[in-house]
């Protein structure tokens, strides 16, 4: 059987060579499926995949135990579940859905230690006469509020 500290070790290892890449998640099924899913501070290239795939594959024994792996990018779609995918996509426009019950869509301008900040634009009736004028919004999300956050693509 598989041992899942084996496993870690061996994405460990991997990820002191190249510091650009870390990991999101890995999982081993009961069939002995390792599932790896890496992201990096400038995206993730197939031969990045084919890196943690060999620094596993090559130190683990098919002799003592059959396996089958599978080493994937986060996806632009993904989740952001790092606090490095939140830096690398300063600038870009984020959903957030966030604790108790609320959804902002802005910029992403900052990241710390402790959340990020998001910026964006709306329209809100003038506070003197009929119409709408466009302020400027911004809010400060906790980590531990963000119940999901995911880039949005826009076309």
């Amino acid at each position: 059987m598989l041992s899942e500290k084996t496993v870690n070790a061996l994405i460990e290892s991997a990820l002191v060579e190249r510091q650009d890449l870390f990991l999101i998640d890995f999982t081993i099924s009961p069939e002995s499926k390792i599932s790896v899913v890496i992201d990096g501070d400038k995206g993730v290239t197939v031969e990045d995949c084919m890196f943690i795939s060999r620094a596993i594959e090559n130190n683990l024994d098919r002799e003592e135990v059959d396996f089958s792996l599978d080493v994937a990018s986060a996806g632009a779609t993904s989740p952001l579940v790092n606090i490095r995918q939140y830096r690398k996509n300063v600038g870009r426009t984020l959903g957030v859905k966030a604790k108790p019950d609320l959804k902002f869509e802005g910029e992403l301008t900052a990241v710390d230690d402790a959340g990020v900040t998001l910026e964006w634009k709306t329209k809100e009736p003038k506070p003197v006469g009929k119409g709408k004028i466009v302020v400027n919004k911004q809010a400060k999300i906790m980590y531990d509020d963000i119940l999901e956050a995911k880039v949005i693509i826009k076309f």
